[in-house]
């Protein structure tokens, strides 16, 4: 029986909200929710800051106090009015952090299939983010 190696990889970044730069990047082989991967990296979260989640970090509020995520309707049922808008504002200010993905995949390697050793995925990922934070010094 030949036993297959994981080709999934799960990259995870942090970006300063109003400087569009990449802090910190989180890697990891296989497949893995995005709160785990979040929980295991911790301590790679500047201190004091504030966190802007999606919708897959539900329960980011018991181990890190100072987040905000958007609100998922209950099953069967409708979102309140208010909770739309409260969405809606949560959604405008991370939109730039999506912007910057989008900026990313500009490098093919992030957006296409993965085809090189999946020791250096770390390495070539920081490269690409160091690209992208000189990108923004200029």
């Amino acid at each position: 029986m030949v036993r297959k190696k994981p080709t999934q990889f799960k990259v995870q970044a942090i970006i300063h909200y109003k400087t569009q730069e990449i802090l910190s990047l989180s890697m990891c082989k296989g497949s893995k929710h995005d709160f785990e991967l979040f929980k295991e990296n911790m301590k790679s979260v500047p201190k004091g800051s504030f966190i802007l989640a999606d919708k897959g970090y539900q329960g980011i509020y018991d181990i890190y106090e100072k987040s905000l995520i958007p609100m998922k309707a209950k099953k069967g049922q409708k979102l309140a009015e208010e909770l739309k808008f409260y969405n809606r504002e949560i959604n405008k200010r991370r939109i730039g952090i999506e912007h910057v993905f989008g900026k990313l995949k500009a490098f093919k390697i992030l957006c296409d299939r993965y085809r090189n050793r999946g020791k250096r995925i770390g390495l070539r990922f920081n490269l690409i983010a160091g690209i992208y934070n000189f990108q923004l010094a200029k």
